[in-house]
């Protein structure tokens, strides 16, 4: 937990004032009980109305000061704790983009979300509480101890008998909640997971007519949540009226056996008031010490899961030296890549071999699960190479800055994703600097210029989350302009056409060609249509190269990609 709390190191002279002003607060609230004590014993006693009435405005003065402090004590550990929530919110969504994929599966979306908001949400409520009363308990508790026993010495022994009594039921309530709280957190996981997972299957379900089943499923993670609540704050309920029953029994036995002192005439009435006042004060802010108490098995199972993620070592790192060409041709090299997904007994591609130049388009076809996108997902290091090297202009991508490699590559993936925003925003997010001109110019040679003119607002068209608001193929061209926009040296399109049509997948890969003949071009795609015209095609067969060369070479001498042209085309069509 306390590993959070060094995000605070830029808020120490807030912190310092907070405490010089709950420390202002602790006089004020330990010196009223003895100017009680004064006015009992010589205003009131005596029945001098004027030392009543100096003193009491006295305690009105202090009173008054406490309270001022206190407030501005609060406003400081609010703003403090909200900042930290803000900081360790923005390290952990900049701790996920850097993440590779590999990791960010390993946790998954729904507990990186759950992370980022409720864990944090858990560790800012807990800094509030601990700022205002990690030094105000105790410090109250000990000033309070001190002026008591000024008070009378025999009923200080009350105290001693309380304290470990106290202490027992925290140790016992927490050492039971802890685990409680850490199952909460996990099962809040599982509601977000289902949540996030109808979200996005929603046309799926309806589709299937199983709304019904996604229902239970929802419910029975929401029940198990509940329960796991209810049994988390059943433990805790314990706690607080403990404390209540415990600090009763504390004020009648200090009544007891003060009215007994009181008789003796070892003590005075005004003694009395203000030892029952600093037993009230000190007791009652031990409750307050105990709410923090309450919080913490929540806070610290989140601030564990939130430490899950800022202490993720990750696999892909920067190098030492970041080596990157200015002038960056585009020539990519296969040597001998071997990649294994972690934990995979086989791996996903090996043995790939092969020299891509600029001018040249390399097409990547085979079956469902050959390893085609894998091997272009390699290239702008989404995954580091397990054996082998990729080079890019002789020098291997791993000896560069991943920022300088990606900022070289157009990547259309597989699946069109949009953000939330205007047409002109998502074109502009694969270069933010671009004119109007250029992005039309994209537009129009993705085929997209069409249907962005039909739209009423143009290129300042709102899209829906992911672009909801659009087909498949208009999202998929939009990726591509995106791409193009770019004007990078390297083109990656991972089977970015298979939601077109085949005369808009013919005119696009025409203004391609034109557009891209000076770059280095992959195409990932299942149409041989696609890829005919490719200066090289890779043929891939469960991770290895099947066949590597023309349309016209490997149709005499590749089985596998005569199998694939001829479940496509006729025997005319072929010759």
């Amino acid at each position: 937990m306390f590993k959070m709390f060094q995000n605070l190191r830029n808020h120490i002279p807030y912190v310092c004032t907070l405490i010089v002003l709950i420390f202002a607060q602790i006089i004020c609230d330990l010196y009223l009980p003895t100017l009680m004590s004064s006015i009992i014993n010589n205003g009131i006693m005596e029945e001098n109305i004027p030392y009543i009435l100096r003193f009491g405005g006295v305690m009105l003065f202090v009173s008054g000061f406490g309270i001022i402090c206190a407030v501005i004590a609060s406003f400081l550990s609010a703003h403090v704790s909200a900042d930290l929530g803000s900081v360790l919110r923005s390290r952990v969504f900049r701790c996920v983009e850097s993440l590779s994929l590999h990791e960010f599966d390993n946790f998954g979306a729904s507990t990186l979300t759950t992370r980022t908001t409720n864990d944090i949400i858990q560790i800012q409520t807990f800094t509030i509480l601990m700022l205002n009363m990690m030094l105000r308990a105790p410090l109250t508790a000990v000033g309070g101890i001190i002026l008591a026993y000024r008070q009378d010495k025999g009923l200080t022994v009350i105290f001693a008998m309380a304290f470990p009594v106290l202490v027992a039921l925290i140790a016992i309530v927490m050492g039971t909640a802890m685990p409680a709280f850490k199952h909460v957190q996990t099962k809040l996981d599982k509601v977000n997971l289902v949540m996030a997972e109808n979200l996005k299957g929603i046309l799926v379900i309806r589709a299937f007519n199983r709304i019904d089943h996604e229902n239970r499923r929802f419910d029975y993670a929401n029940s198990d949540l509940t329960a796991t609540y209810i049994k988390a704050n059943q433990i805790m309920s314990f706690l607080l009226p403990g404390f209540m029953l415990a600090i009763n029994a504390i004020v009648l036995f200090i009544l007891w056996f003060g009215s007994i002192r009181v008789n003796t005439g070892e003590m005075n009435i005004g003694a009395l008031t203000a030892f029952l006042q600093y037993a009230v004060l000190i007791f009652s802010n031990f409750v307050m010490f105990s709410i923090m108490f309450v919080f913490l098995p929540r806070a610290q199972t989140a601030a564990q899961r939130v430490s899950e993620v800022l202490e993720t070592r990750q696999e892909i790192l920067e190098p030492v030296i970041a080596k990157i060409e200015e002038n960056l041709k585009g020539v990519v090299e296969f040597r001998n890549v071997t990649f294994r997904y972690p934990g995979a007994e086989q791996p996903a591609i090996s043995g790939i071999s092969f020299l891509a130049r600029p001018g040249e388009t390399t097409a990547i076809i085979g079956g469902t699960g050959s390893g085609k996108s894998t091997l272009v997902g390699l290239i702008p290091r989404f995954y580091d190479v397990s054996e082998g090297k990729i080079l890019l202009d002789e020098i291997n991508v791993k000896d560069m800055a991943q920022k300088e490699l990606r900022v070289k590559i157009g990547f259309v993936p597989q699946t069109a994703v949009l953000f939330t925003g205007t047409i002109a925003d998502n074109l502009r997010y694969g270069r933010k600097r671009a004119t109007n001109e250029e992005l039309e110019y994209a537009a129009k040679t993705a085929q997209a210029a069409d249907f962005i003119a039909e739209t009423e607002n143009g290129y300042d068209t709102m899209l829906s989350e992911g672009g909801g608001n659009l087909s498949g193929g208009q999202k998929q061209r939009l990726s591509i302009a995106r791409a193009l926009v770019r004007h990078p040296e390297i083109y990656i399109f991972d089977d970015s056409f298979s939601a077109l049509d085949f005369k808009t997948d013919a005119a696009l890969r025409a203004a391609l060609q034109k557009e891209t003949e000076n770059a280095t071009v992959f195409i990932v795609a299942q149409r041989v249509g696609t890829v005919m015209n490719a200066d090289r095609i890779i043929v891939l067969d469960n991770g290895a190269v099947a066949g590597m060369g023309t349309h016209e070479e490997l149709i005499k001498s590749c089985g596998i990609y005569q199998d694939i042209v001829s479940s496509q085309f006729s025997e005319e069509e072929m010759v």
